[in-house]
């Protein structure tokens, strides 16, 4: 399976994926992580105003191979969710990179330097199992 790797995002050992502008963070999953749920059926969209550390489940994704945590890249306030995912879940699947989950009002934007860059991904994906 060939892994769709972005440049200019950083990643998590989870399998999440963080596209920074300005204070803000963008995230949701990677093409790894579609790949090994399988068809998504449904996302559960974490509450606006929530409160992340990162490293804690923010959401679910629901595929046809059962339910799977997303865990916060980056400690914040979610201010934005992408709603378009409540009716059409599979947009996960198609666009993984296009299709984020929620938006991070960072809080220690200094925990970005902790995440890995592409190439570091790239190897991490060749080495991982499935999650």
């Amino acid at each position: 399976m060939a892994t769709k790797v972005e440049q200019g995002y950083k990643y998590t050992a989870t399998h999440e994926w963080v596209r920074v502008e300005g204070s803000r963070a963008f995230v949701g999953v990677t093409d790894f992580a579609q790949h090994a749920m399988g068809n998504i059926v449904y996302v559960e969209l974490p509450d606006v105003g929530k409160a992340l550390q990162a490293g804690e489940d923010f959401c679910v994704v629901e595929s046809v191979k059962g339910a799977h945590d997303i865990f916060a890249p980056i400690s914040g306030t979610v201010v934005e969710v992408n709603g378009d995912l409540e009716d059409a879940p599979q947009k996960v699947n198609e666009d993984p990179y296009g299709s984020w989950i929620a938006v991070i009002d960072m809080s220690h934007p200094d925990e970005v330097k902790d995440l890995m860059d592409a190439a570091a991904y790239a190897t991490h994906c060749e080495n991982a199992p499935a999650h």
